[in-house]
């Protein structure tokens, strides 16, 4: 007996550091970056951008994949499910910490099933409408929503988005109604405004201004503590009346739980370290975006107080998920 017990032990002191080895020589291939949404939106960006400088400071190339579906529940299930060995990584976004509310049957568990690498960057929204709407600000458009009451429509990227809930946020503080129309991404929803078909829609700053400086739209307000410059002079909700109005969207770097802590901390080094760099930071000022770079444990904390800041929303709204 005494003799297994050495074994075991034995055993556990070689596992353990092997298990050292190997997050010291990592990376020694490539690694996959797991995006839940489609290319080309905001979340894709980000993973993007980081990802090529990451790679360059690493050694090894960071192969994108992208797996929408779900509110990102697809593409982040596979993230949660992977071996935790350093070599898969998620992004996601505000809707991950939406869907701990959202969704009654996710396949995995938002607090305990990931590793929170680093917060990459916040991005506030702008609310935008349809040049023949007739009102031109806040006060004005919330005056007519009184006026016509279910009448007005609004759409988002989807139900559970950042830019669905916020809109819910902002008919529960005035005291509005206005019908949902949810679309199955940004793209669709602004093209249905352009056409007049939509009233009014909030996303993030970058794609929607593209359309208000080609007069195709007419911005409102943005729902941000203080003027963000891409937004040009756009007054904040606060501004306009509605105190203490911020919303956004945000996105992050996951990895499956139990992924080794010195492999954590250099991901989350490199992520700062890429989200500093000068050029980096003033391409997403452009469209509006902040860039953070957090570590591990700032990341975790935030992703915890968005789920019961979301929760709230939810809850209030009753918002449902088919």
């Amino acid at each position: 007996m005494k003799c297994l017990v050495r074994a075991l032990g034995a055993l556990v002191v070689i596992s353990a550091g092997a298990g050292n080895a190997s997050a010291q020589n990592w990376p020694t291939r490539p690694i996959r970056m797991v995006v839940p949404y489609t290319p080309g939106g905001y979340t894709d960006m980000m993973a993007r951008l980081v990802s090529e400088k990451m790679a360059a400071a690493l050694g090894q190339s960071i192969v994108i994949e992208n797996k929408p579906g779900a509110n990102a529940a697809i593409g982040t299930d596979v993230v949660a499910k992977a071996a935790p060995d350093g070599y898969t990584f998620g992004t996601v976004i505000a809707a991950h910490a939406v869907n701990a509310t959202l969704k009654a049957n996710l396949p995995y568990n938002t607090e305990k099933d990931f590793t929170y690498v680093s917060l990459m960057s916040v991005a506030p929204l702008i609310l935008i409408a349809t040049p023949s709407l007739p009102a031109k600000d806040m006060k004005e458009l919330i005056a007519l929503a009184k006026a016509k009451p279910g009448q007005l429509n609004f759409a988002s990227s989807g139900v559970g988005s950042a830019a669905h809930l916020t809109m819910e946020m902002l008919k529960s503080r005035e005291g509005i109604n206005l019908q949902h129309v949810p679309y199955k991404g940004t793209a669709g929803a602004l093209q249905d405004l352009v056409g007049g078909q939509i009233n009014v829609m909030f996303d993030i700053i970058g794609p929607l201004m593209e359309q208000v400086r080609a007069g195709n739209a007419k911005a409102l307000g943005v729902a941000a503590k203080e003027r963000v410059p891409a937004a040009g002079d756009m007054p904040t909700l606060n501004e306009q009346g509605v105190k203490d109005f911020a919303s956004g969207t945000w996105a992050g770097i996951v990895a499956p739980a139990g992924v080794p802590k010195e492999i954590v901390e250099r991901v989350a080094a490199e992520a700062k370290k890429a989200l500093a760099d000068p050029d980096l930071k003033k391409k997403l000022e452009q469209q509006g975006i902040v860039a953070m770079g957090t570590t591990p444990d700032e990341f975790r904390k935030f992703v915890g107080e968005e789920v019961a800041r979301w929760k709230q929303v939810i809850t209030a709204a009753d918002v449902k998920i088919d």
